[in-house]
């Protein structure tokens, strides 16, 4: 064999392992796409409504209020090449993000799915709690004990499910009010604890201690809800917490005679809270192309996110800007009349 046909060989032999090692060894990135999006007035693909609502009358609605999701394709047991992630990169309805982003060190797909699961039904809860305090529909809030501190004054006092009703006789309302109320004291304060606990109540003296500037016990909670009557939200598998604001508008529009959409095709997101609020998410730029995909003309995004639209918004799609629930339902009301909203 000749010097340039030896040369030629080993450059092939190269450039193959070269090309094998990229194809084969994955790369720590997952993509982001547009995912499936659910008209939160609907139904799903057996007929069962999205939300239902039993105990309570409910009212004909029409047009679409959307919820949306975010596809991947990566992550732990599933990773990518650098091909796909460098497809992926030139296409503008997709992103490429580090895998950490979405799956902490040491996570796999199952714990990331069981928590984004947990977070849906935390949300759906949530939702309804915000929707009922937009109707000013009375509701129970309890704050539950979901872990204790070891070392900190509540962990020999407190267990988990543990149901804080007051504070030195002042009703807690929520986990706000619960932490308003820890704080109003200096530390090393004895706070006089009222929590039920297997359906009896008892008082528990608590010292509180100095954490990070602020008095503490050291516990954590959860808000667990009783409301008056049954709102039951059915998705399937979608998880995470960024649907809440639409499950809020779909009860509201479901409990009213306003019809939010006045027939038109809304979608949106943001993960909101018992009071209304309207937080960031995520993927909203995979989310805007979903909406549009299938047919939204206004889209709701979180005042927060909206920084993260510019130069992204697909064509023919309005985005509305909302901080709050209450502003949404404002915004929604105005496009039905035809008056400008604020716009990201």
């Amino acid at each position: 064999m000749s010097r340039r046909s030896l040369t030629l060989l080993i450059a092939s032999i190269g450039t193959a392992a070269a090309i094998a090692v990229t194809v084969l060894i994955p790369v720590p990135y997952v993509i982001l796409g547009p995912g499936p999006t659910l008209n939160t007035l609907g139904k799903d693909s057996s007929g069962q409504e999205l939300i239902s609502i039993q105990g309570h009358p409910t009212h004909p609605t029409s047009g679409n209020l959307n919820m949306v999701t975010v596809s991947y394709a990566g992550g732990p047991g599933s990773n990518i090449n650098i091909f796909s992630a460098l497809e992926a990169w030139l296409n503008p309805d997709e992103a490429v993000v580090p895998e950490q982003e979405l799956f902490p060190s040491g996570s796999t797909q199952q714990q990331v799915q069981q928590q984004d699961t947990a977070q849906m039904a935390s949300s759906q809860q949530i939702a309804t709690a915000a929707a009922f305090t937009e109707l000013h529909i009375p509701f129970t809030t309890l704050v539950t004990i979901d872990q204790t501190s070891k070392g900190m004054p509540a962990a020999s006092v407190l267990k988990p499910g543990d149901i804080i009703t007051a504070v030195d006789g002042e009703p807690v309302t929520g986990d706000t009010s619960l932490t308003t109320l820890i704080r109003s004291h200096p530390a090393g304060t004895t706070l006089e604890f009222t929590i039920k606990r297997n359906g009896k109540i008892q008082q528990a003296g608590i010292t509180t201690v100095q954490f990070q500037g602020h008095p503490v016990i050291g516990v954590g909670v959860i808000d667990n809800y009783t409301f008056p009557f049954n709102v039951k939200i059915s998705i399937g598998d979608i998880g995470g917490p960024s649907a809440g604001l639409m499950f809020a508008l779909g009860i509201i529009d479901k409990l009213t005679t306003d019809n939010l959409t006045g027939g038109k095709f809304i979608a949106g997101t943001g993960q909101i809270e018992p009071s209304g609020t309207v937080d960031a998410i995520g993927g909203i730029q995979q989310k805007m192309v979903g909406a549009r995909n299938a047919g939204a003309t206004v889209f709701l995004a979180p005042a927060a996110n909206c920084g993260d639209t510019k130069g992204a918004v697909p064509a023919g799609l309005q985005v509305v800007k909302v901080g709050t629930l209450n502003q949404a339902v404002q915004d929604l009301e105005a496009i039905k009349a035809g008056k400008p909203v604020p716009s990201c």
